[in-house]
């Protein structure tokens, strides 16, 4: 796992949601959701179908309005300062949408525009190595399959050169090897500093990579901490893996510890 900037040292978050909440005319999607990211953190985000995952991701990356609570990136208030905010980001949705005119290279370019990137040709052409695109490059993006798109869509997140990744579902259009290389490519752009939050349906994914992981069920956090806090404090056992947690923690009435009450537990 990737070195991350802990709590309790004075470092500011590069992501603060406080209070979130998010409703679709009778139903709440989102409710009073709050939690932080640090810088070089990668935070798994698990729920069953429905729990606010993407409504969530959605918020953070400015796509939905704030209906109740407050969104902070890299210091930035987003309703407040919404382009500054959004230039710290980076998303990347489960099924990408590129235009269907440009080719996979003018994506990297519209981009670097975006961003005021200079000199990005040779970085750009990095990432055509790194997600294996090198022979797409002058394809259109109407032309690509599921998995090109998805890799284009991580070609550009890379390129913005961002504080915080948003990942929603980021591996689902990709084969084996295609999924490996993303893995690496996620741990590796941590490590650089990058915050990362990370959906995915993939349990052994989110184990392999989540320094801590944010489980919600009915729009709420059922849960927040490292993977040893929750199994200190949801079910039985050292060796438990993150399908037994989830199950318990969205399944039949739990009793939930806070994330002081976990680290307690543990310390114990």
């Amino acid at each position: 796992m990737s070195e991350t900037v802990r709590p309790g040292n004075g470092s500011e978050p590069v992501l603060r949601v406080e209070g979130l909440s998010k409703r679709y005319e009778a139903q709440l999607a989102v409710a009073g959701l709050s939690f932080e990211l640090f810088s070089g953190e990668i935070l798994g985000l698990v729920g069953p179908n429905g729990a606010g995952k993407t409504t969530t991701l959605r918020t953070i990356a400015g796509i939905l309005p704030i209906q109740e609570g407050r969104v902070t990136i890299g210091g930035l208030d987003l309703a407040r300062e919404e382009a500054r905010a959004k230039r710290a980001l980076a998303w990347v949705p489960d099924d990408p949408a590129p235009f269907d005119s440009l080719t996979v290279r003018e994506h990297l370019e519209f981009v670097a525009r975006l961003y005021g990137i200079r000199e990005w040709q040779e970085r750009a052409e990095r990432l055509f190595e790194q997600f294996e695109l090198v022979e797409k490059r002058d394809a259109l993006g109407g032309e690509l399959s599921r998995g090109m798109r998805q890799k284009l869509a991580f070609c550009c997140a890379w390129l913005a050169e961002p504080r915080l990744v948003l990942l929603d579902e980021p591996l689902s259009g990709l084969d084996p090897r295609g999924i490996r290389s993303a893995r690496d490519a996620i741990r590796d752009l941590a490590r650089t500093g990058v915050g990362v939050i990370l959906s995915s349906h993939l349990l052994e994914l989110i184990e392999a990579l989540a320094d801590r992981i944010l489980i919600m069920d009915r729009g709420k956090a059922v849960f927040t901490g490292t993977l040893d806090e929750a199994r200190a404090t949801i079910v039985a056992g050292a060796g438990s893996s993150l399908e037994e947690i989830f199950l318990a923690a969205t399944e039949g009435p739990v009793a939930r510890p806070t994330h002081d009450e976990a680290s307690s537990l543990q310390r114990e």
